[in-house]
């Protein structure tokens, strides 16, 4: 038994199986059409004992690890959720961590304790019209007036946006480059503050997702999370946990596919037999769980080691691709197997083919972690 798998982990998964499976899947399709989830599903998450978990008890959290929390995302794909579904209603995970860890008693009061309530909503926003991956480059200025900014700028892509209360916004508050960074937090209701319509998505169609922009929105000094122009080491520190939790969701898609994929080849019927009783639809079933334990047990270690205090900045681009690459096989596969059905937005696995499709962009796409891999292996003189 590792740490992964401890008694209270499993009543952890217990809980979270439970209420996904009550108070979620049933309303998944639903929540697509809509294009959002309710507000009152985050106050139930939170009433359940899991909105806070691996937020400290003292800004209203539940306490706990990053890997309690990590395996409740797993769980809750493994029980018929999705990461579309973890993008809306665990946006927080994202969007709060730094003003935590800040500590500012005034926002965690305002800001932290209501969302882990389920009482708030709040965003990251980070990438601009003009890119994502380049965080030093961002363009979204907050000019010192006085005791409040001036900012001006606008967001894109922005997980919650339409919902959200908050917005743990990144702004250039000095010069050119990563050292003029910093980290603002901004109220929806402030004048100045707009707020597009849900964009349309190809996946994660339950996860609304907005373009921000601010004319001269005011904002107190006050609201700094963190020193003035320590921003971007805020973001890139944050990264390690996105990143790992992107590839957990990963390797939690494709085990959901696979196990799906196994129930239907054991029960769908050609030509007199069942498709598992084929020999080239058990190696591909065997290819599936090949890739998904090696991507779940590599991404598992490396998280480990990071709990542990270890540097493993180039594991965790390693770990995110490396599950990133195994779920797109194995999901892609698990829609083959499904034939004609798999393509039918009834069939589950053509909801994880949607949705695990942002998995290798969002958070660092791809060609970035590689370059991540490729930079700190091979150092410029």
């Amino acid at each position: 038994m590792d740490s992964w798998d401890s008694d209270e982990r499993v009543l952890l998964r217990a809980s979270v199986r439970a209420f996904t499976e009550k108070h979620l899947v049933p309303h998944l399709e639903d929540w697509e059409e809509q294009g959002f989830v309710p507000r009152a599903i985050h106050r139930q998450l939170a009433d359940a004992g899991l909105l806070g978990i691996a937020f400290p008890e003292s800004a209203g959290g539940c306490g706990g690890t990053p890997i309690d929390a990590l395996v409740m995302a797993e769980e809750m794909i493994l029980a018929g959720g999705t990461s579309g579904l973890e993008a809306a209603l665990l946006t927080h995970g994202i969007g709060l961590p730094h003003l935590v860890r800040a500590g500012d008693p005034r926002l965690i009061d305002m800001v932290a304790r209501p969302v882990l309530a389920g009482e708030r909503i709040i965003s990251l926003a980070v990438t601009e019209p003009s890119g994502g991956s380049d965080v030093a480059a961002i363009r979204t200025r907050a000019v010192r007036d006085g005791d409040e900014y001036v900012v001006t700028g606008s967001k894109l892509y922005i997980t919650s946006g339409t919902r959200a209360d908050y917005f743990t916004t990144a702004v250039r508050t000095g010069g050119d480059g990563a050292g003029g960074i910093s980290l603002l937090l901004l109220e929806r209701d402030s004048p100045g503050v707009q707020v597009s319509a849900p964009l349309k998505k190809m996946g994660w169609l339950c996860s609304d997702t907005a373009e921000i922009g601010f004319d001269g929105v005011r904002v107190p000094v006050a609201n700094l999370i963190g020193p003035e122009d320590s921003g971007f080491l805020q973001i890139m520190t944050q990264f390690e946990a996105e990143r790992l939790s992107m590839a957990v969701q990963a390797y939690a898609t494709a085990q959901r596919c696979l196990d799906l994929t196994i129930g239907w080849v054991r029960t769908r019927e050609t030509f007199g037999k069942p498709l598992v009783a084929r020999q080239v639809v058990q190696h591909r079933i065997a290819e599936m769980a090949t890739q998904v334990d090696v991507a779940r047990t590599y991404t598992r270690a490396v998280i480990d080691d990071w709990q542990a205090g270890e540097n493993v900045l180039v594991r965790v681009a390693m770990a995110k691709n490396t599950a990133v690459a195994a779920c797109d096989q194995v999901v892609d596969a698990a829609v083959q197997l499904h034939g004609g059905m798999g393509y039918m937005r009834e069939c589950e696995v053509e909801r994880h083919y949607r949705d695990s499709r942002i998995l290798g962009i969002g958070g660092g796409t791809n060609e970035i972690m590689t370059e991540v891999i490729a930079k700190l292996l091979l150092p410029r003189a």
